[in-house]
């Protein structure tokens, strides 16, 4: 058996993309109808800062369409980052 060998163009370099499931949903609540309800990961936005007030997570509540804008812990950017949300680092 030969052994394959990788070409400069078969090697990737950075991260790897790991693949999300579509099926990945969240729960989120509005603050101004008191509405329960599950998103998409294309539904929310990410943006991390360099402090805690600047890293936050928003959405358009589906019920009511008021834009709702609430804080992201760590925990909170871990399980959306790896839930495919799209994510804005901003700079200091």
């Amino acid at each position: 058996m030969n052994p394959t060998y990788l070409t400069p163009a078969a090697v990737r370099t950075g991260p790897v993309p790991v693949p999300v499931p579509a099926a990945v949903r969240f729960r989120a609540a509005c603050p101004d109808c008191r509405g329960r309800f599950e998103l998409a990961a294309g539904a929310l936005r990410l943006a991390i800062g360099a402090t805690s007030r600047t890293t936050f997570y928003t959405f358009t509540c589906p019920e009511c369409a008021a834009p709702v804008r609430k804080p992201a812990g760590e925990r909170i950017i871990e399980l959306l980052t790896g839930g495919g949300v799209r994510t804005l680092r901003l700079h200091a």
